[in-house]
């Protein structure tokens, strides 16, 4: 509301012309911002603390939902699970920091299955909470002893589950093209994921610098950028609409 408020203020004062910019298409158009870009049509795959989506992209207007999360987004689940281990927030950087040392093997966490392309990390996330709660009530030091190997396996946990979905959609589209897009893009796990993936797969990858995976003012610039040179812009009384579909 307060980034709104002042946007439209700004424009009014300059008389300017106001663009209204979606949220997660900007973190999606993140891959326009530097060469090389993808071509249309690809598949993205948009992770972030509020949203987790596979989004076929077929040209700057034209998106369309494949799955989402039916529940807590992946970003949510790293920053839940990072609080359980006593993690300040935002914890996902900081089990993905831990993780790079550790064994994702050594531990196996179930991933939760729904029908499609959908998404749903809430089961996984509970039963991580179960598993940790009882190792520490067995051994108080768990966590100082295997802090690597625990956040390396729940991150192999998370990023699989994301990239077993992404692969369901890449077979039923027949796109051959993949971007990744979102804060949880920064996570060197599902970077590098992706990466084997694509080239086991025979995919073109796309994945944005960090600091564009980020919110950022970039990616919103670029996206809006596109919308001015189509003529998409909007009048003062438009306003956040926090559950505004993509599409």
């Amino acid at each position: 509301l307060v980034g709104a408020s002042f946007a439209k203020a700004w424009a009014y004062a300059l008389d300017a012309k106001l663009v209204g910019v979606h949220h997660m298409k900007a973190h999606i158009w993140a891959n326009f911002i530097e060469a090389p870009y993808p071509e249309f049509p690809f598949v993205c795959l948009t992770v972030s603390g509020g949203h987790t989506q596979l989004v076929l992209v077929k040209g700057y207007d034209e998106l369309e939902v494949l799955g989402q999360t039916q529940d807590d987004a992946m970003g949510e689940a790293f920053d839940k699970v990072a609080k359980v281990m006593g993690f300040p927030y935002p914890g996902g950087p900081e089990v993905d920091r831990l993780a790079q040392q550790g064994d994702p093997q050594r531990f196996a966490f179930p991933a939760t299955r729904v029908p499609g392309l959908d998404f749903s990390f809430s089961g996984i996330k509970t039963a991580f909470l179960y598993f940790y709660q009882a190792q520490v009530k067995q051994h108080p030091d768990f966590l100082q002893q295997h802090q690597h190997d625990v956040c390396a396996s729940i991150q192999q946990a998370l990023v699989t589950m994301a990239l077993t979905k992404l692969q369901q959609a890449m077979q039923q589209t027949g796109v051959q093209r993949v971007a990744l897009a979102g804060g949880v893009a920064a996570n060197q796990g599902l970077r590098q994921g992706l990466h084997s993936l694509a080239q086991a797969q025979g995919w073109e990858v796309f994945i944005p610098a960090i600091r564009y995976c980020t919110d950022n003012a970039a990616m919103v610039a670029r996206a809006a950028m596109e919308m001015a040179q189509r003529g998409q812009f909007c009048d003062g009384h438009v306003e956040p609409q926090p559950r505004m579909p993509l599409c």
